[in-house]
This record gives C-alpha cells, structure tokens and sequence, in this order.
C-alpha cells in the first residue's frame, strides 16, 4: 500500500462522519435527505387535509398544527447531530409534541395516529437511555388511549411499530456512541504511538551522536591547543576527527534505512485500512510468526504486500481479497510464502509491470523469489523467502518502486 492509496483521511473525507455534525453543505444535505425520507409516515395526515372532510377552520388548525409538529421534530433530531440540547428543553419540547399529536388525532381523527411514530422517535433519540426505556411505552399507551377516540383498528396496528422505531433508535444512539468512542480510542492510539516513536527516534539519535559528537568536541578543542606547539599532533587529531565523524555519518545512514525498512505487520494492519475503504472483503493474519525470519527478507515480503495490495485497491476491480502467511519445507530448505489472492482481473494489460520486476529482483536478492499470474477465480501473487537468513543477498533490497503489481500494472 503505497502512501496516495486510501488512507483514514481519505477515507474520512469521503464517508460521512456517524454522531457526527455535517461539516460542509454536501454531507448537511446527505443527512436532511436522510431525515426526509422517513416523513413518509406523513402523508396520511396530509391526505386527509387534502381531502376535504374537515371544515376550512379545522383544515388550517391542522396544517398549522402539523407544521409546529414537523418543526419542533425536525429541530431535535437536526440538534443531536452535534451538541444537543439541555434535559429540561428536551422534556419541554417533547412534551409539545406530545400534545399536538393528542390535540390533532382527537379532533382531526385516526389518519393522524402517524405522529405517535415521530414522538417515539423522538424520546428515543432525545432522551437519555434511562428515560427514553419508558417514554418510549408511555408513548405507545397514550397512542392506545387516543385511538380508542374513533381509530382503534389503526392504533393496534400501529402498537408494534412505535414500539420498535422507538426503541431501534435507542438501538442507534448506542451504536452512534460506540462509533464515537471507537474513533477518539483510534486517534489516541495514533497520539500515543506518535509520542512513543518520538521518544525512540530521540533515544537512537543520542545514542548515535551523543557520543561521537562528544568525541568530535573534545579533539577538536585538544587540535586548537596543539596547533602552536606541536602541529604534527594536531594533525593527527584532526585525521581522529575525520575518521569519528565519517562513522558517525555511516551510523546515521544506517539507522534512517532501518527507520525507513516496511514491517510486515506494519503493512498488515495498513493492507486491512486500505480494502475496507476500497469495500473489498479483506482476510488477513492478524499475528505473522517471523520466527527464524531477517530483517531484510521481512522488508521484502513486506514490499511485496504493499504493492500487491495497492493492486487489488487501484485496478483489480476485486470484492474479496485473502492473504495468508505459510510456513513451507522446500528442496532448497524452509520458506517463508506470503501468498495474495484476489477474485479480480489482476490489471488492465497483459505483460508483466514495474512493480512486479522490481519485486522480482528485491526477493532475489534475499535469495527468495516471486510467482504472479491470473488463476481461474482472479489473480495471485506469491512471494517466498528462506528461513534462517537471507541466500545469496548481495545487499539491501533495492529496486522496486511505487508501481503497482499486476498484468500489465
């Protein structure tokens, strides 16, 4: 998985945040539309002011009626989307209406048993979970109540959906909750890694410098005092010098390729990121055993894995993607396979890519090697590299680049 492929901001820039407030017009309409959609236990009530039946006085009673109910409906749940409001105002503005729907169904008939389903909705969401665990039955009582007024056939069928949309959005709220304290655990964790790897670039950055850099001071001032008197031995400090800084320099260069090396659990918990934003169903170890396994033919599995995934995301079209870390006992000795399948096409050409070369040549050069191709259910990729140390390596893996792997990547 290269660094442009989907990452949790990309991620979050595209999927609209749950408990979250809308943070721009597009994800404000995306939820108003959500909303909307389920006033459709609405249009009994405005068909029968559409109808006729009722007097002028009563039709313009009830559209004003219906429309206070809508607003004050519409304000809750449009206000818990970021900070709610204070308990006392919730009660107040539930029990509005409460009203309205018992003020409109008595005089305006059964057709306006709908409003109940709202109301429970609205404890459900609103109210604490504690209050909304009787509200909600409350509710469903006083909807019986009122339809024994003249619409007791529509009130028992309606007992059992009140009822159950009150308490599925209790349902949601915890699940919205959950959301919420998932994804401030998630950014904790990062915060806290963060921190941790800081502290260890600060440690590895003493260890390596402090000393030389110490030594590096302490002749350099030893050569000034020299230099006067004794010039042959300041030279002498001088070539100390050079020789202090130069492995200084080499500990340095080493240590960033070690910072830069890929892990393969790394790139494991980076694969999992990447296909659950490209919704392809992922299958991964979640625990490699890398027993027996050095540093470099680890980077290179890992190298493969990236690219492998960054494959299946970018041009594979794949909905279910598996990966499986095996250990095998081959003629030339214990093996360590990484094998990657997909049900994809694999990419869009036909010949071997730069990706796949250059993961080729990295795994050669730990004396492992590289098989790609499409099966008859999509597209494979396995590496292997031997247990016990790297065969015929010549040096750190080098070659491949950010391309990705596949037939014609």
């Amino acid at each position: 998985m290269t660094e442009d492929t989907l990452s949790d901001e990309s991620r979050a820039e595209r999927v609209m945040p749950i408990g979250e407030p809308p943070r721009n017009v597009r994800e404000a309409l995306r939820k108003v539309l959500w909303i909307v959609i389920w006033l459709v236990f609405l249009s009994s009530p405005i068909h029968d002011l559409a109808a006729g039946h009722h007097t002028a006085g009563a039709t313009t009673g009830g559209a004003l009626g219906l429309a206070a109910f809508v607003a004050i409906y519409l304000t809750l749940v449009f206000r818990n989307m970021g900070k709610g409001f204070t308990g006392p105002v919730v009660a107040v503005l539930v029990i509005v209406l409460c009203v309205l729907a018992v003020l409109l169904c008595l005089t305006l008939g059964s057709a306006w048993l709908g409003l109940f389903v709202y109301l429970s909705v609205a404890c459900g969401t609103a109210f604490p979970l504690r209050v909304a665990y009787w509200t909600i039955p409350l509710t469903t009582a006083v909807m019986l109540l009122v339809g024994l007024h003249g619409g007791e056939r529509e009130a028992l069928n309606l007992v059992l959906l009140v009822l159950l949309i009150g308490f599925a959005m209790t349902g949601v709220r915890q699940l919205v909750r959950t959301t919420v304290e998932l994804r401030k655990a998630r950014a904790t964790v990062a915060q806290l890694a963060a921190n941790e790897e800081r502290l260890r670039l600060a440690r590895d950055l003493h260890d390596l410098l402090g000393h030389s850099l110490s030594l590096i001071t302490l002749k350099s001032e030893l050569a000034g005092r020299m230099l006067p008197d004794h010039p042959d031995k300041a030279a002498q400090q001088v070539t100390d010098i050079e020789n202090v800084s130069r492995q200084a320099l080499v500990d340095v260069r080493e240590a960033v390729t070690g910072y830069r090396r890929p892990r393969l659990s790394g790139e494991l918990a980076g694969a999992q990121v990447a296909l659950t934003a490209a919704d392809v169903i992922a299958d991964l170890p979640t625990e490699p055993d890398l027993d027996g396994v050095a540093e470099e033919s680890e980077s290179a599995l890992a190298w493969a894995l990236r690219e492998a995934i960054t494959n299946v995301v970018r041009h594979s079209g794949a909905r279910r993607c598996s990966v499986e870390l095996i250990r095998r006992q081959t003629l030339d000795g214990p093996h360590l396979e990484l094998s990657v399948e997909d049900d994809g096409s694999g990419g869009s050409g036909n010949g071997p890519g730069n990706g796949l070369s250059g993961l080729t040549e990295r795994l050669e050069k730990v004396g492992g090697a590289l098989d790609a191709g499409r099966t008859r259910r999509g597209f494979r990729l396995v590496a292997r590299v031997p247990l016990g140390g790297a065969k015929g390596a010549t040096g750190r893996p080098g070659g491949a680049t950010g391309d990705t792997v596949g037939s014609g990547a």
